[in-house]
């Protein structure tokens, strides 16, 4: 569960390295975001020379959680860091490479394009 100015890393080449949540979409109310959920954030660090610019407000999706969530068949599954990858409006990713696990929920929530960048699914 991520609340709202939490910052965050991005696992992919887009060129923002972290970023801060700003809000969820499809949900005003909603103040936590979760593994998932299409979200707004603005970029605090890039690297030079990229398409992506610090101060840029991007859509994102969050791939990974510190906060341990339950699947479905009853495990629990945490990682290391909380971190996004950078999407188009179309809800590609921006970026060619995707850096650390990924986890298969996102199948569920339509974006086999992330997954099949990522090199590790779990």
């Amino acid at each position: 569960m991520l609340p709202r100015m939490a910052k965050l890393d991005v696992a992919d080449n887009s060129g923002a390295k972290k970023v801060q949540l700003i809000g969820t979409y499809g949900a005003s109310q909603k103040i936590y975001s979760q593994i998932g959920d299409i979200v707004k954030v603005s970029v605090k660090e890039a690297i030079p020379n990229s398409s992506i610019e610090k101060g840029d407000v991007v859509k994102a999706v969050i791939v990974r959680m510190r906060k341990k969530y339950r699947r479905s068949d009853g495990s629990y599954v945490s990682f290391d860091n909380n971190a996004v990858v950078i999407i188009d409006d179309q809800g590609n990713p921006k970026g060619t490479r995707i850096f650390g696990p990924i986890p298969r929920e996102l199948r569920e929530k339509g974006f086999a394009k992330i997954l099949s960048l990522a090199t590790e699914v779990v």
